[in-house]
């Protein structure tokens, strides 16, 4: 193969000049004698075929070439420092990133409060964070397209070799908008009292769809006899009860902003669902520091991230 002409050291050179403003500055920041500088860049010009810097007085200038050489050689490297240092990460036993599913139902907010945390220390360090609903969750971290889940839901998955703890429970509020029929129906009929599951049934059930590929999708809090609509997230959800198109559960703490406003009615059950456990995990072969760190970091905020 044939060697590039551009090489990491005539891009240093590069930098270096167009920062210092002349080569005597540039030589003396590199530690290197003017006229090296000069016999990288002379050679760099006579295998591209262009000039890179004209002379302005003592300074030097760069070319619109020697520009765009400059703009795009910062970003090699760049990426050559970052390579460096995630090499030195790895051989000391931090990864170089850490991907990350939360279960749309969680509080994100506390999460990122603990990443933020974390990458203050560790700024080397790449996080991925992406979104998925109920058994999508556990899915992500089986399949080794994430390296941990927070918020997934019970049951945690057996013989999977995944390392599970609880972040507590989500209560869950059935709510509907309160201009909608059903909220009519509870005022009137119910006098704001208890009604049977089994009345749900001539109204539509707002569902989050389960974001897993392979395995059996599910849902929970789902009334069999309705009608459905789905979504494909928790906000999604919130946004079409509250536009009138159904009723659904969602947690407490999302629930309570709208349900204070007026914009949500409370429909009580006398069969109450139950409270849902979540969970966070990650499988016990990655014994990554990072990821012991931020674990560490995240399970400290654990009651916040469940409401």
């Amino acid at each position: 193969m044939k060697t590039p002409p551009i090489s990491i050291e005539a891009l240093m050179v590069i930098d270096a000049i167009a920062y210092r403003g002349s080569y005597a500055a540039a030589a003396e920041q590199l530690t290197k004698v003017p006229s090296a500088l000069s016999y990288i860049v002379q050679k760099l010009e006579e295998q591209l075929s262009v000039t890179l810097f004209q002379r302005q007085g003592r300074r030097a200038v760069l070319t619109p070439a020697g520009k765009h050489l400059l703009l795009e050689g910062r970003k090699v490297l760049q990426a050559v420092s970052l390579l460096s240092e995630q090499t030195q990460t790895i051989a000391n036993g931090w990864e170089p990133k850490i991907r990350i599913a939360c279960d749309t139902i969680v509080d994100i907010k506390p999460i990122y409060t603990g990443i933020e945390t974390f990458l203050a220390e560790h700024q080397n360090i790449e996080i991925d964070v992406q979104e998925e609903v109920m058994n999508g969750t556990w899915e992500a971290l089986i399949d080794d397209r994430v390296d941990l889940v927070i918020g997934a839901p019970a049951p945690v998955p057996n013989q999977k070799g995944i390392r599970a703890v609880s972040m507590g429970q989500l209560n869950n509020v059935l709510v509907v908008s309160s201009a909608h029929a059903l909220a009519e129906h509870f005022n009137q009929q119910h006098k704001r009292q208890p009604m049977a599951v089994h009345e749900l049934g001539s109204y539509r059930n707002v569902i989050v769809h389960d974001s897993a590929q392979h395995e059996i999708p599910w849902s929970i809090n789902v009334v069999a006899a309705s009608q459905h609509c789905y979504v494909s997230s928790v906000a999604h959800k919130i946004a079409a009860i509250v536009a009138g198109i159904g009723f659904g559960n969602l947690p407490n703490y999302l629930a309570a902003p709208y349900i204070e406003s007026g914009q949500l009615m409370v429909i009580e059950l006398v069969e109450q669902a139950a409270a849902q456990d979540i969970f966070m995990a990650w499988k016990i072969t990655n014994k990554g520091k990072g990821l012991d760190k931020l674990k560490a970091i995240l399970l400290a905020e654990k009651a916040s991230i469940s409401g």
